[in-house]
């Protein structure tokens, strides 16, 4: 702390007596729309980020970079709710503050603590819990309740936390693959399903022979996963629906054919859909990309200047 309170205190001297540094002590790291990106929310980012070892300048540059684009992102999401979410009612922001204060408190934490630690300050924080406040909101009149609730009984494996662990062998197809290529993939796998039920070799050993999978060196085991985000969907599908010791039937992505083997299940806790509507509609929101696409048309429309290197 000493050091760093020695080198602040140097560098406000040499800008004050210096025009040049507090002109560039003042600049922001980037515009959006007119309202500047500071200087100082860059710094805490890139500092944040250290590297373990030595980088190249072209690699400093790179993540300088992505910490420049990500704080882009965050205000023109925050301009986008300001223009299309009601200004957050002064209790709602009181009891985000209470929620925070009592889970720091569990850990025998100060809001102040959380701040150092952060790197950020009460300003930043205030508008980061107005913001998640807001993208709430923004969820709420874009998945009305009908909605969530015919999402939620589909999905509820996956907000009960029921895991599933599998074994896996793929057979892929080639790139842009004819129907003849798929032909033979289909019936190599076919074969492959065959021999395991006849009990000729085990999924394991079929695992290691035949599968294009990463997986194959483990005998196929690719552990436990949830309904969502970490298989595709047609293979959660598969693997959700069999039971511990069964084989799936064959099913078919753009990547290939794939057979799996369900060789465990946790049960999970079972979720309530009234202690569940956030969850689910920040699930719905997640799948549908909603963030990104949102992002991606601001930029189509905002005014950017970045101004550091």
């Amino acid at each position: 702390m000493c050091l760093r309170w020695q080198h602040t205190v140097l560098f406000l001297s040499m800008a004050w007596t210096n025009p040049a540094a507090a002109q560039t002590a003042a600049k922001p790291a980037a515009r959006v729309n007119g309202e500047d990106v500071p200087l100082a929310e860059f710094q805490a980012v890139v500092d944040l980020r250290p590297s373990p070892v030595p980088v190249s300048k072209e690699l400093q540059r790179e993540m300088r970079q992505a910490a420049v684009d990500m704080l882009i992102d965050d205000l023109l999401m925050r301009q986008f709710l300001r223009r299309n979410v009601a200004p957050v009612n002064p209790v709602d922001l009181q009891k985000e503050y209470d929620k925070l204060h009592e889970a720091l408190k569990k850990q025998n934490k100060t809001i102040d603590h959380f701040l150092l630690e952060g790197k950020m300050t009460a300003e930043q924080l205030r508008a980061d819990i107005i913001a998640r406040l807001q993208w709430k909101a923004y969820l709420q009149g874009r998945f009305p309740e009908a909605e969530i609730k015919s999402y939620y009984e589909a999905n509820k494996v996956f907000f009960d936390n029921v895991l599933v662990r599998a074994s896996h062998i793929l057979v892929k197809f080639n790139k842009n693959p004819t129907a003849e290529d798929k032909q033979k993939a289909k019936a190599k796998i076919d074969t492959i399903r065959q021999e395991i039920a006849a009990g000729k070799v085990t999924f394991e050993d079929a695992a290691r022979k035949y599968s294009d999978c990463p997986s194959r060196e483990k005998g196929g085991d690719i552990g436990n996963f949830p309904y969502k985000f970490i298989v595709v969907e047609p293979l959660a599908q598969a693997a959700f629906a069999a039971k511990k010791g069964e084989l799936t039937d064959v099913v078919g992505t753009e990547l290939g054919y794939h057979l799996l083997k369900v060789t465990d299940r946790t049960a999970g806790v079972p979720s309530r859909f009234e202690d569940s509507r956030d969850a689910i509609r920040d699930v719905m929101a997640q799948e549908a990309e909603l963030y990104q696409r949102i992002l991606g048309e601001q930029r189509k429309t905002a005014t950017i200047e970045v101004l550091v290197e």
